[in-house]
């Protein structure tokens, strides 16, 4: 039985972005509520600042601001469309549909290989980061209904957009 030590195997980079992933994070992060993006930009500054959580995955926003319509969609996603339940929410009732500025966001992962993940270890970990940025934060990995990707701050303290007046 042959051992591989570490030095045989080939050395692992950090996950970065491409310049469109890049600018469409940076769209995503700006529709959120300011203490929202600050938490998470936070968080992400030390996911990325840890040697090994750096070369596990890349978090990134997957969803910010969503249209009544885009949220209906979605809601049909395992209902009357083919895929699994995403969401139980309807258009207008949930977080992601108010403002912008958006009280809520999703994030996955993106793995080395470019894939995209959605694990609940890694968003587990992320979830403590973000929290400790900001305890306002809310991440739905701690709600009985399971939504680990999502995170929001309380929708009352948000001002400005539809449903904000």
């Amino acid at each position: 039985m042959q051992r591989v030590v570490s030095a045989d195997l080939p050395p692992r980079r950090a996950v970065v972005l491409s310049s469109r992933q890049a600018t469409r994070e940076a769209a995503r992060l700006a529709e959120a509520v300011d203490y929202l993006a600050a938490a998470y930009a936070h968080a992400l500054a030390r996911w990325l600042g840890d040697p090994v959580l750096r070369l596990v995955g890349r978090p990134i926003i997957t969803e910010c601001y969503r249209s009544a319509e885009r949220q209906n969609e979605l809601y049909a996603q395992g209902r009357t469309k083919p895929g699994p339940v995403v969401t139980y929410k309807r258009g207008g009732q949930s977080n992601h549909n108010l403002g912008p500025p958006t009280p809520a966001l999703d994030v996955a992962f993106v793995l080395a290989d470019g894939s995209v993940s959605w694990s609940a270890l890694l968003l587990s970990r992320f979830a403590r980061l973000v929290k400790a940025a900001d305890a306002r934060v809310r991440w739905g990995g701690d709600w009985k209904m399971l939504d680990r990707p999502h995170f929001e701050v309380p929708a009352g303290a948000v001002k400005g957009g539809p449903g904000h007046e």
